[in-house]
């Protein structure tokens, strides 16, 4: 029993080893066997088959072998300016924002026809916070003084009281349309500040002759996104020396710098930006 599966088992292994007769593996098709396309089987690639997504394809227009064609799912789409994967421009964020093309009716009587403007800006809220706490405390003062008095039945007080109130919305509101006229004014030639309601002030200094210009943030200015410019002419004091409380300075530095060493790119950025609106 044992003697017969033993000598199974070694002519199994014989059979396995032994080459096949009349076939050489190397020796090609056999001789007299049909080589032919099998039938119902194409030739060729199938052309609704792909191997891989994203791989090149004689079908996009590729030669094998060629790098993969920007269009594939491997490539982000070139119609498309963000990256799906992280969400930002393909070409890498925008260093700065965009301004009006044109100046306020406001700023441009004080532009002379062949300057170039390049943005305004109007100080940061912050610099109102004063008459802002002052009239909201004013208020609180008033109503229980007011209050107070009425109870001791003295009106002479409570008119007094209540006059010294509108004074107080009189001032803040002044401050308020103060802060909303003033400018600070970018162009090719000058920096500009524009301010005052009755009494108008403009203080300009050439970009030519800024010899040295900073900015300055404390912690609350870069929490809330504002800081001051400091600007140097020759060793001179100028009007616009220091200008504080002006928003994204960061961005407002850049521009400043830009003009100054590279009026070439600023101009064909504008003119790109110009030539995409006019296309859309």
């Amino acid at each position: 029993m044992h003697r017969d599966e033993s000598d199974r088992s070694g002519d199994d292994a014989r059979r396995d080893t032994e080459p096949i007769p009349d076939r050489d593996i190397d020796a090609g098709p056999v001789a007299g066997r049909d080589t032919g396309p099998i039938p119902g089987m194409r030739s060729g690639p199938d052309p609704e088959a792909r191997p891989y997504a994203g791989a090149p394809s004689e079908y996009d227009g590729e030669t094998p072998g060629a790098a993969p064609s920007v269009a594939s799912a491997e490539y982000p789409d070139p119609e498309d300016p963000y990256d799906g994967s992280t969400g930002l421009p393909t070409d890498g964020p925008r260093r700065v924002l965009p301004v009006e093309p044109e100046p306020s009716s406001y700023v441009a009587r004080y532009l002379f026809p062949t300057e170039k403007y390049r943005g305004e800006w109007r100080r940061h809220w912050i610099h109102i916070i004063i008459p802002i706490v002052v009239v909201v405390l004013a208020t609180f003062l008033m109503g229980f003084v007011s209050s107070l008095l009425a109870h001791y039945k003295a009106d002479i007080a409570v008119t007094v009281v209540v006059l010294i109130w509108v004074l107080s919305l009189v001032w803040v509101g002044w401050r308020v349309l103060d802060w909303f006229q003033d400018r600070f004014i970018l162009t090719n030639k000058r920096v500009m500040l524009i301010n005052g309601l009755v009494t108008r002030k403009v203080a300009m200094m050439p970009l030519a002759r800024v010899t040295d210009m900073k900015y300055q943030q404390s912690p609350l200015g870069r929490m809330l996104n504002y800081g001051t410019f400091v600007l140097e002419s020759a060793g001179q004091d100028q009007a616009l020396r220091e200008v504080p409380h002006l928003p994204n300075p960061n961005e407002l530095y850049l521009r400043v710098v830009e003009e100054m060493y590279e009026p070439e790119a600023v101009e064909a950025r504008l003119g790109e930006s110009d030539g995409e609106s006019d296309g859309a």
